[in-house]
């Protein structure tokens, strides 16, 4: 704990979208994503009785803590995670963790998993000598949606305990407002958020946390992650329809339908791929700043690519209406995600007037949806000083 020497530490972690490629990366085709600038913040102190550590999600209500002695028991049970290379839970882990967080077998609720994630994180990164610590993260993005929301909560809490136990260095900047870990301390931060992800998701891609943990932009294919280099911020709107869906069934129909026409659906896999090439190719020449002619290219990417999904059955009324209400003030949107309602994304090109967006924000609220106005290719998890965070975060953090 020494590098820690009583201090607080504030760290943030984006969300992520899906720019193209969902559904097809499924079979074997190029995803985008890219960081989505809704973050998680994380709140961690030094806690003066040195005898619990709490953690507090206010976002869902939670605030547990346990005694700092009980957990020492189980700690060698958690050594070996420090050293193997395949970072996650084993089974006896998680039958301890739960027994340990009072949570049944069978439960999948939030709150459950996200307690069973930070139990693992806490006892496997702090290891011998576990630290008295006080945790809050709040987050402004909204969970169960196929915006990452995990995967940010998983990045902050292994950046922040790797930084509290002394495994990472504190940057020395003082002055800096928000400051970066190094390309290897990224990847070891990513490691760790990729088992915290496993706790909650069984079989992750690893996509989300390594957005969250790098933001900008990367490229997801058959098992490869590859980083985008220096991706243009776009404005977007994000929106949720609220709508629920089952990923699972969503994907099952996809592949249901290509069994049945591959003929048929097997060209649209290639064309969705020649999107995703495509989309990536403009990003990468117009990282000095995107011109008119960039910007009318995305845009038709965007409507290619939602004819598609709606071609392979992932479409959905309230995705249609969503469209045709940013359509009809000349924007364009596409699903991202799963689809079969959930979110979607509206390109907002830099010319497009400010009461322009704020009729369309108003006009999807009639219609019951959710919408942010936001940026992607947002930066990855960062340190920030409490003076550099916005003001709900700090509110949330400090009130909570």
């Amino acid at each position: 704990m020494s590098t820690m020497a009583g201090r607080e530490l504030f760290v943030s972690a984006p969300g992520k979208v899906i720019l193209h490629g969902e559904h097809a990366v499924v079979h074997g085709k190029v995803a985008l994503a890219a960081g989505l600038n809704l973050r998680t913040f994380l709140r961690l102190k030094p806690n003066k009785n040195n005898s619990t550590v709490l953690i507090n999600l206010p976002n869902i209500g939670t605030k547990l803590n346990w005694n700092i002695s009980d957990l020492q028991a189980l700690v060698p049970s958690f050594q070996d995670s420090l050293h193997s290379e395949a970072v996650g839970p084993s089974s006896e882990q998680l039958d301890i963790l739960k027994t340990l967080a009072g949570v049944s077998n069978g439960s999948r609720d939030t709150e459950s998993l996200a307690v069973l994630a930070f139990l693992y994180l806490y006892l496997s990164i702090c290891g011998q000598e576990l630290p008295s610590l006080e945790i809050v993260v709040w987050s402004r993005l909204p969970t169960g949606a196929g915006l990452g929301s995990s995967a940010a909560y998983s990045v902050c809490l292994s950046a922040a305990l790797l930084t509290a136990s002394g495994k990472l260095a504190y940057p020395e900047q003082e002055n800096i407002d928000t400051t970066r870990w190094t390309q290897t301390e990224l990847t070891l931060i990513n490691r760790w958020a990729f088992g915290g992800e496993k706790v909650i998701h069984g079989n992750p891609s690893g996509v989300d946390n390594a957005v969250a943990t790098w933001g900008g932009a990367l490229r997801y294919q058959a098992g490869q992650i590859t980083p985008i280099e220096r991706v243009p911020v776009l404005q977007i709107l994000l929106t949720n329809t609220r709508v629920p869906r089952s990923t699972k069934a969503l994907v099952a129909g996809v592949k249901d339908k290509l069994l049945k026409y591959p003929n048929i659906l097997e060209p649209l896999l290639a064309s969705i791929n020649a999107i995703s090439e495509e989309c990536q190719r403009v990003l990468q020449v117009g990282v000095d700043g995107l011109s008119k002619d960039h910007y009318s290219v995305l845009e038709e990417l965007i409507d290619i690519n939602q004819h598609h999904l709606n071609v392979f059955g992932v479409g959905h009324p309230s995705l249609d209406r969503l469209c045709q209400v940013t359509a009809s003030h000349g924007l364009h949107s596409k699903l991202t995600g799963a689809g079969g309602g959930g979110c979607a994304v509206t390109l907002l090109r830099p010319d497009i007037e400010a009461a322009v967006v704020d009729t369309v924000k108003h006009q999807l609220s009639e219609c019951g949806y959710q919408c942010w106005e936001t940026s992607i290719g947002a930066p990855g998890v960062s340190l920030h000083s409490s003076s550099s965070l916005p003001e709900d975060a700090i509110t949330s953090l400090n009130g909570a």
